[in-house]
């Protein structure tokens, strides 16, 4: 399996054990690293049948004034900005430890910038790649109404009713 982690994160695939497709022909990634699986399953030459992505960096929906509030906060105090981000991604619940990497304006960017490409997920579904996308009800990161919409015709959506981005519900 292929595993891509989220902005900022390392080792993050424990929280998702249990949703995991183990085996050599998945790809997954979580929120930023949902947008590295994409484009990698995009670009791979190698077999994919599943394409996972937990709670996909999806800000498309947002206005601008939101993503440039973002890296404004991202400038003015990176180690604030990360503290407050991996809070809210575990709101409404309790905040628990992650392993973090060092992190550049750059790959915030292109996060919040990031268009999911409606005809490239039909040419990866078309091409006999299932693909998954987990979501929580809870979120307080994404627009999780918005990725919903846009994921469904593509793929099997699950809505995790109480979880949050990490896909946790306690």
């Amino acid at each position: 399996m292929v595993y891509y982690s989220g902005f900022s994160l390392k080792d993050d695939v424990s929280f998702f054990k249990q949703y995991i497709k183990e085996g050599i022909y998945t790809v997954a990634g979580f929120s930023y690293g949902a947008i590295k699986a994409f484009e990698y399953t995009m670009s791979c030459k190698d077999r994919v049948d599943t394409l996972q992505l937990f709670s996909p960096a999806f800000f498309q929906t947002k206005p601008e004034s939101f993503k440039r509030a973002q890296l404004m906060a991202y400038k003015k105090n990176k180690e604030v900005y990360l503290s407050h981000f991996i809070k809210g991604c575990f709101e409404p619940h309790e905040l628990k430890k992650t392993q973090h990497i060092l992190t550049k304006e750059s790959e915030l960017k292109e996060l919040l910038e990031y268009e999911w490409d409606s005809s490239k997920l039909q040419e990866i579904v078309h091409s006999g790649v299932h693909v998954e996308v987990y979501l929580g009800s809870e979120d307080r990161i994404i627009d999780v109404q918005g990725a919903n919409e846009f994921f469904k015709e593509y793929a099997t959506t699950y809505l995790i009713k109480g979880a949050n981005h990490f896909l946790q519900t306690k």
